[in-house]
Formats: structure tokens, sequence, C-alpha cells
């Protein structure tokens, strides 16, 4: 299916049945990471939980209400990426992403949401993306200050995870401010 090269070493490419049991020990091997963060972690106890999730995500791209892609890392799956939804009356989407424990801190995530934030400007023709992460998690909010984001607010209470409410901070990142960046991170 669908594959993009970020350098020699990393690519995201569409996550199909067959990653299923490659990305759910990824999921396994690092659950406490990921789950300090997101809430799928919790509902993936089995090999079943990844294969619906991927087929659940393999409709939306064939309904072009959007998909997850994995983030291959020197041959080995290193997480995931990918557009939450498509809503084509505003023009708009937001992305998402996670990596495994043992892939943080080497650039993964933010040159893969370069990728997605410019294919959807420059092939999808969307005017907004959006991402939003906890408010606490400086790592992942470090992403899209470093692709020129601007930070919109903050809902409050967003989501109750871990014994804890979480704010959730919200970025955008209009096309006409995409387009005049003097610089873009990666291959674009």
């Amino acid at each position: 299916m669908f594959k993009a090269d970020i350098d020699n070493e990393t690519y995201i490419a569409i996550l199909e049945p067959r990653h299923a049991a490659e990305l759910f020990n990824l999921i396994e091997g690092s659950r406490d990471s990921i789950g300090k963060w997101l809430s799928f972690p919790d509902s993936t106890n089995e090999m079943k939980d990844t294969e619906n999730f991927i087929e659940k995500s393999l409709k939306r791209f064939a309904s072009n209400n959007g998909y997850w892609a994995g983030i291959w890392h020197q041959g080995k799956i290193a997480g995931s990426v990918g557009y939450l939804y498509f809503d084509w009356n505003n023009n708009k989407t937001e992305i998402g992403y996670w990596l495994g424990e043992n892939f943080e801190g080497l650039g993964l995530a933010t040159k893969s949401c370069n990728l997605l934030v410019k294919h959807a400007f420059d092939d999808l023709e969307i005017n907004k993306v959006e991402i939003n992460v906890a408010s606490i998690n400086i790592k992942s909010k470090a992403i899209p200050e470093r692709l020129g984001f601007s930070e919109e607010g903050t809902i409050r209470d967003y989501e109750y995870l871990n014994g804890q409410y979480l704010d959730r901070t919200i970025y955008g990142l209009l096309k006409e401010e995409w387009m005049n960046k003097s610089w873009k991170v990666g291959n674009s």
C-alpha cells in the first residue's frame, strides 16, 4: 500500500493486518511509557485488539476519514502516526502519534509528523492541521512547537487517565503559515 521514506533508516507505511504481531509486541514492550499519556494500551490486551485496530484504520482509510501508519526505523516498527480524522467540511485534520520506549529521542515523531503535515497541505489541500497533547507531556509538546504550530489553548480536565485528570493543549498550523515558513523539518 502506501509507504513514504523519511530518511535512509526510517519510513512510514499504512498499517496492514500483516503488521499486527509486530505492532502488538511494540505496545506490549512499551505499555507503561505509552500508557502514561494515552489510553489505548489499557484496551490492547491481546493480538486480536491490535488486529481490530488495524482493520478499523483501514476502513477509515477506505472511507477517506483518516488512517494510521506505522513508523519503521532500522527495519523495526518504532511507533505509529496518523490522521485521526478528516473534516472535509472545514478542511482540517488532527495528527496523533506515539513511539515505543526504545525509540524515543531519535526525532522519529517529529519527522513523521512533518511528513504528514506536508502531505496534508501539499497533496490533500487541507487548510488546518491540529496536534493535541497532554499539557504536562513536555516531550510531546516539543513536536508541534518544533514544527511551527501555534499553541491555541488548553482544555482543562480533558481526560481521566491513570487516576488523574489531564489537561490537553491544542496546537494548530494553517496552510498559509506552513507555506510561508522559511524552514521546514526533514524532507520538506
